[in-house]
């Protein structure tokens, strides 16, 4: 049988992560010890009252039927933490589950974008930030992002024809590969300048709580404004160390979220109640491990960023994220090679930034996933 695949199957090659599991697989399986930087998922457990949340739910059930929506309680916690943590009032029409931000990035286009419609994403930047909209048959345009301006929009870089035209822009700060965080009155240069063009913001709030050198995270949706033009994603992934639970939230417009609730009520019958308590527990319970990681989490990046620089990486300035940004040492060009020489001298295995958009190239992201102790003994011995 001759079977045609669509030009949007076409689109995608091989996931870069399994690209580089399957390197190092190879290495170990010829016995060579293999340091591995790249995904990013947390490697500390959740915390015991959510564990034992989610082991009650397990056993009973009721908890196994369609929830078909966000339960009140659920709802209720979402509000409640972004009061607390943001100072920011939120109502639960505001708010809607998805199965992480990977898939409701992946599906928020849909309920935007009609084909051709012009979507801005950032170069560096996430890879589903411009793989969303590419799969509503969305144009994608680029603004880039300089280590000279601290990977910071700089929106009188943006050709006023494309901004006239782009109906949603993809914002993250936190930013995920550069580590970059925003200042308070670079929110408000980008409400202005969505209200300008008539542009929805979609904000990428995932690394809010690990923030570094006494800064404190924030969130888009508190500035005077925000709600007007766009919304947010705010994820239980890298905070509350729930990666496999996949639960994240949509919160912000109250008409973009019940357009994505409609959109999404099509292919989905709501999140699992065992998710949505295990999020309550979450939300309402202990916050101080979240500190204790983020502490961690900081003396990863001093222990990384000290031994990359014997190895001739040149690391950005980390403010923010569970990683490290780093230019490659003089003389290489290509940062997938260079990725491969790495890990053929040392073991140590990153991600080719390359993989992050066309400025990415010359630089590779390394993954806070291994204890500070431990990082430090990998490039003590290299």
């Amino acid at each position: 049988m001759n079977i045609e695949f669509s030009k949007r199957a076409d689109r995608f090659g091989s996931n870069i992560f399994n690209i580089l599991n399957q390197k190092k697989n190879d290495r170990l399986a010829q016995g060579k010890p293999v340091y591995n930087f790249t995904v990013g998922t947390p490697d500390f457990k959740p915390d015991e009252s959510v564990m034992k949340v989610v082991s009650e739910a397990a056993l009973d059930p009721e908890n196994y039927k369609y929830s078909l929506g966000d339960t009140d309680e659920l709802l209720d916690a979402v509000c409640k933490w972004y009061k607390r943590r943001y100072n920011t009032v939120i109502t639960p029409d505001k708010v809607a589950s998805v199965f992480g931000t990977q898939e409701g990035m992946a599906h928020i286009a849909l309920a935007l974008c009609n084909p051709g419609d012009l979507c801005l994403v950032p170069n560096p930047g996430y890879p589903i930030f411009e793989i969303g909209p590419f799969l509503c048959d969305a144009q994608i345009a680029y603004y880039n992002l300089l280590p000279e301006n601290d990977y910071l929009i700089d929106f009188d870089s943006i050709d006023e024809d494309t901004a006239k035209k782009a109906k949603m822009m993809v914002v993250s700060y936190p930013l995920n590969p550069v580590c970059a965080t925003a200042p308070d009155e670079f929110y408000d240069k980008l409400i202005a300048f969505a209200k300008k063009y008539n542009i929805i913001i979609i904000h990428d709030n995932a690394y809010s709580e690990i923030i570094y050198d006494g800064q404190i995270g924030g969130s888009f949706l508190s500035h005077e404004g925000a709600m007007e033009v766009g919304v947010e994603f705010n994820s239980l992934s890298k905070t509350y160390n729930l990666t496999g639970l996949r639960l994240s939230f949509l919160i912000g417009n109250r008409e973009i979220v019940s357009k994505f609730k409609t959109v999404r009520s099509q292919f989905d019958y709501g999140t699992s109640f065992i998710y949505q308590k295990a999020a309550v527990a979450a939300l309402n319970g202990p916050q101080g491990y979240v500190a204790d990681n983020r502490a961690e989490y900081e003396l990863r990046r001093n222990a990384l960023v000290a031994g990359i620089k014997k190895l001739g990486l040149k690391p950005a300035d980390v403010k923010g994220t569970m990683f490290v940004w780093a230019a490659i040492p003089d003389g290489y060009t290509s940062s997938a090679d260079y990725v491969m020489e790495l890990l053929n001298k040392t073991g140590v295995l990153c991600t080719p930034g390359s993989s992050f958009g066309s400025l990415g190239e010359g630089h590779v992201r390394f993954a806070l996933v291994l204890p500070h102790e431990e990082i430090e003994n990998i490039f003590s011995n290299l």
